[in-house]
């Protein structure tokens, strides 16, 4: 059987973007609506909390990709998010995809925090990260471990391990 599609966005969902707004230097020159222009904003992005541990179980479980909307003014960010990829999650390596309508992606998830490019109109599921029902990874990988782990998923079989893997990340 094939693998369920999944896509997490990244800012503020695998990457922890206003808190690299924060720490910014020049952050009083920006408003909320133009810090994606700040001068390499995209380049020192910590992971959210639990983030990474949650790709790596989804990514036994699901067909992962990144689906992300790069600043339209901002080219360097374009690069700065395919090496944070590399740096953090290696093996979503090629996995980057950027878009600014992600209604267009065809799957079966979308962990996203954002409404405006697209989510609202996902073919799938769209999990609202941040909101009061999936408030964070925890609150997500709870409800997609109690969702899928009994069907015929290749790579995530319901088995005993699985759910321990599963049950320890939320634990």
């Amino acid at each position: 059987m094939k693998k369920k599609i999944c896509y997490i966005d990244m800012d503020g969902v695998l990457c922890a973007f206003y808190g690299a707004i924060q720490k910014h230097p020049e952050k009083d020159k920006y408003s909320k609506s133009t810090y994606d222009m700040m001068p390499g904003v995209f380049n020192n992005l910590d992971p959210m909390p639990g983030a990474i541990e949650a790709f790596e179980l989804l990514f036994e479980m699901f067909d992962v990709y990144i689906l992300s909307t790069p600043p339209w003014r901002n080219p360097d960010a374009w690069i700065h998010k395919k090496d944070w990829i590399e740096k953090y999650i290696p093996k979503a390596k090629r996995r980057l995809i950027l878009s600014h309508h992600k209604n267009l992606a065809k799957g079966d998830y979308l962990i996203d925090d954002t409404f405006y490019r697209g989510q609202k109109d996902f073919e799938g599921e769209w999990l609202h990260f941040g909101s009061n029902k999936f408030p964070g990874w925890d609150s997500v990988i709870k409800y997609l471990v109690e969702k899928e782990s009994h069907k015929d998923m290749p790579g995530f079989e319901g088995t005993m391990d699985d759910m321990n893997k599963a049950l320890n990340y939320i634990v």
